[in-house]
């Protein structure tokens, strides 16, 4: 039986720096982030970002996400695989669980969904439809 969860998160840390800046070619970016989780999922994550910057377009990412907490009174922790785009103003993405990455109680999670994050939110929307396998 699938269920639904929602939760916020919080960017605690966020630390961003180009691998790849060259006059004429996309900026590629690694970005380390910290984020803490609120709601149906409660906890925190870990997470890397590799982005790309087209000149005056939207930019691409993707990411791989280690969270640690509780989902629906079951704790444990999980690997996220993201994909997304940032306009400059919203960030949205969708996400799953990387299938066999969890543990303890929240062992054989199956998990999809997606984020938003807007620039002038203290708190982002994380939506996800999850079993357990």
């Amino acid at each position: 039986m699938t269920t639904h969860a929602a939760a916020t998160f919080e960017v605690k840390k966020w630390d961003e720096k180009p691998y790849h800046e060259v006059e004429g070619e996309l900026k590629l970016t690694r970005a380390s982030v910290h984020k803490a989780f609120h709601g149906d999922l409660e906890g925190e994550s870990t997470l890397e970002y590799v982005m790309a910057y087209p000149a005056k377009a939207t930019t691409s990412f993707v990411g791989i996400e280690h969270f640690t907490g509780r989902l629906g009174g079951h704790s444990g922790s999980f690997v996220i695989q993201h994909t997304g785009t940032d306009d400059g103003h919203t960030s949205t993405g969708r996400w799953h669980v990387l299938p066999g990455s969890g543990t303890s109680g929240l062992k054989g999670l199956r998990a999809e969904g997606e984020f938003l994050a807007t620039r002038n939110e203290p708190a982002f929307g994380f939506n996800m439809d999850y079993d357990f396998g």
